[in-house]
């Protein structure tokens, strides 16, 4: 495996459900933390959905590996956020023997 450039900068956020009081719930994203990435587009994908159209480009997001239960090991259930862009994390894997890396395997949605 060759070495990855982690030179992108992307925020870690988990989701967070309150109640709504109506029997719902609210979902809000926390901020875990700030993570160097090497971040690799694949090849992307239209599809319609009600009134717009979306495009689905997958990712291929490396970086450093965490500990497992580490609050700076991503999930699936979580997400990245670069700026405006957001990064929903599918699957997350150790790429390497030596566990020094994690492949986050994501989708970016655009409305367009």
């Amino acid at each position: 495996m060759r070495r990855p450039v982690l030179s992108r900068r992307l925020v870690l956020e988990a989701p967070e459900r309150t109640p709504d009081g109506a029997g719902g719930f609210t979902t809000t994203w926390t901020q875990l933390g700030t993570l160097w990435a090497e971040v690799k587009p694949g090849t992307g994908r239209e599809r319609a959905v009600e009134f717009a159209t979306v495009a689905q480009i997958p990712y291929r997001i490396t970086l450093r590996a965490a500990p497992e239960g580490a609050p700076s090991r991503p999930r699936p259930e979580q997400r990245f956020r670069s700026g405006t862009r957001i990064f929903r994390i599918l699957a997350v894997t150790e790429p390497d023997p030596g566990a020094r890396y994690l492949t986050c395997f994501a989708q970016e949605e655009i409305s367009q």
